[in-house]
């Protein structure tokens, strides 16, 4: 069987995800292609790198959630992208470490969102950083191009329990 032949079933199965990829990708301004390197991600990301597909469609800042992955200048290096998780927006309060004997909490400003890494141990985020201004994010991440062709879907999850001031 001829290696053609051989990636047939291959071709079909990411051949709808690839046309829609494609399109976006089609207009420049539609989105960009940033590698993602490092452990910050872990397990939501390989730390060896994905090429991830950046949502750049007009609006796509109020198609925002809390859970999306993100594109974003990082404040401290101008020169440098990084990808983290949107934790919360504007007029939401987070806990900065909640493993601490002394939580922090941070109340996020107008026009400012809080991203964190999924591997809490291992991510420069917001906690070093603290909230991001919206101008510095560059779009929503939307797809793994390579090396695991798939979608990234929002991650947010609910869990039970709540916060005391105890």
């Amino acid at each position: 069987m001829s290696r053609f032949a051989q990636l047939g079933p291959k071709i079909r199965q990411y051949g709808a995800n690839s046309a829609r990829m494609f399109v976006y990708c089609a207009i420049p301004s539609a989105c960009f292609i940033h590698t993602s390197l490092g452990p910050s991600m872990l397990p939501t990301l390989n730390m060896a790198g994905d090429m991830l597909m950046i949502e750049r469609l007009p609006g796509w800042r109020k198609r925002l959630r809390v859970g999306d992955l993100v594109a974003f200048t990082t404040p401290y290096d101008p020169g440098r992208r990084a990808v983290k998780r949107l934790l919360a927006e504007a007029g939401d309060t987070v806990c900065v470490d909640p493993k601490s004997k002394h939580p922090s909490f941070v109340l996020v400003p107008k026009g400012h969102v809080w991203l964190q890494g999924d591997n809490f141990n291992n991510s420069t985020d917001s906690r070093v950083y603290g909230p991001i201004p919206l101008g510095l994010l560059h779009g929503r991440v939307t797809w793994c191009v390579w090396p695991s062709p798939r979608r990234i879907k929002n991650g947010a999850e609910i869990l039970p329990g709540h916060f005391t001031d105890a």
